[in-house]
């Protein structure tokens, strides 16, 4: 396989909480309302995305295999390796020891992994490859855009 899609791992699990603040009134996405001084509560990120600790990985997306399924080079991706794959989900699969990131895609009794990329090619997982699926994709954490 001649893409990586996976920078580093991540182990999220530490004894040091990180919290942010966080105000009651969401943000407007349309026209701009009212801001409030009002802070409800601090929000901890690790509370808010991570439901199984002890299985739970951050990992670094890289290259434009998945850009279609909005998720790019540079893009965090909270994994839990806890959930069991189902059809149609987002995992980090290990395919002769490299992880990539794919849709998990079940025809009949084949398995694919599917970019979401026209110029990237899907892998039908084949009883001789070495391919396990490492864990579910339950967040993509994207940076935003500033110029």
């Amino acid at each position: 396989m001649n893409e990586k899609n996976i920078l580093s791992v991540i182990n999220i699990r530490n004894n040091k909480k990180t919290v942010t603040p966080l105000f009651l009134d969401s943000v407007s996405a349309g026209f701009p309302s009212p801001a409030t001084d009002y802070m409800e509560n601090k929000l901890d990120l690790n509370e808010y995305l991570v439901k199984h600790p002890a299985a739970t990985f951050i990992v670094k997306a890289s290259g434009p295999s998945m850009i279609e399924a909005g998720i790019s080079s540079g893009d965090l991706l909270i994994v839990d390796r806890s959930i069991v794959p189902r059809n149609n989900n987002i995992v980090i699969a290990s395919i002769f020891g490299d992880l990539t990131v794919k849709k998990l895609h079940k025809k009949g009794s084949t398995l694919f992994l599917l970019s979401a990329n026209n110029q990237y090619p899907s892998i039908e997982i084949k009883e001789e490859m070495e391919c396990f699926l490492w864990g579910v994709v339950t967040y993509v954490i994207h940076k935003a855009i500033t110029k």
